[in-house]
């Protein structure tokens, strides 16, 4: 066990089964997981069972259909269909034997691009994470859950909003994080940084994420850019732009339904 919360990792493995810390507590609910760690699982199993050097994880989709308490985890693994270009495969987060999220992820093989000249977004020009003043965690996102840098506009406010996060703890207990969960267990930061107001917080509780790669990120650093919210009835949507140290590197989505956070029990 890891008594000393900033110490914690998200799981400690027991053989087949991932078993959740206090440190992967949500915001919903004192007794439910934070969607960070299981879309980082989910990640974490899908990289371990089909990752290789010559295929990239391209598009990671997870859909959270129930929240998991702090049950036992298992990451049951499916390999879809395997051919030349293209590595489809299948992950599902089985929390108490119950069936909690499932991930399709698309491995494709790395070639050449094609000549052309194609019209890209320009990169954006912003200080390094290292040359900004971290905020007080009383004043950080989410409360200082991750490592964050504000570049431009805070968490809420009005107007395009940018800035750089990196994850403090190990996702499993003794296995450093790859480049790819390191996206993974970050992705869930776009609806709270897309879809929070400055007036009333977050209220909006996500029940999906996408992230489409076309490279492996390099450093610890991810940097959100929030390009996009709406909402009607009570179901929103959200986008946010992706970089690291070296500039672009894809993109994440999200789907979000109205919330009311619960009272601790």
């Amino acid at each position: 066990m890891y008594p000393a919360m900033e110490n914690q990792p998200f799981y400690v493995r027991e053989g087949d089964h991932f078993i959740p810390q206090d440190s992967g507590r949500g915001p919903w609910g004192n007794r439910s997981l934070h969607g960070r760690v299981v879309i980082g699982l989910l990640g974490h199993g899908l990289e371990a069972a089909f990752g290789s050097e010559d295929f990239t994880p391209a598009r990671l989709t997870v859909d959270m259909y129930k929240l998991p308490g702090f049950d036992p985890v298992e990451i049951r693994t499916t390999l879809i269909r395997e051919g030349g270009r293209i590595r489809m495969t299948e992950a599902e987060f089985i929390s108490g034997g119950v069936s909690m999220a499932k991930a399709t992820c698309q491995f494709l093989r790395r070639t050449e691009n094609p000549e052309g000249s194609t019209w890209s977004p320009p990169n954006w020009e912003v200080p390094l994470p290292e040359t900004i003043e971290p905020l007080p965690n009383t004043r950080s996102p989410m409360g200082g859950m991750w490592a964050t840098r504000p570049i431009a506009g805070g968490f809420g406010d009005p107007g395009p909003r940018r800035i750089w996060m990196s994850e403090v703890r190990e996702l499993v207990a003794g296995v450093p994080l790859s480049p790819f969960q390191r996206v993974a267990v970050a992705a869930d930061f776009c609806s709270p940084f897309a879809n929070a107001s400055r007036d009333k917080g977050l209220a909006y509780i996500n029940t999906d994420v996408t992230v489409y790669l076309h490279r492996a990120m390099v450093g610890e650093w991810v940097g959100f850019e929030s390009v996009n919210h709406h909402a009607t009835d009570g179901v929103a949507i959200g986008e946010t732009w992706l970089y690291d140290r070296e500039g672009p590197i894809g993109t994440a989505t999200c789907a979000a339904l109205a919330q009311k956070r619960l009272p601790p029990k």
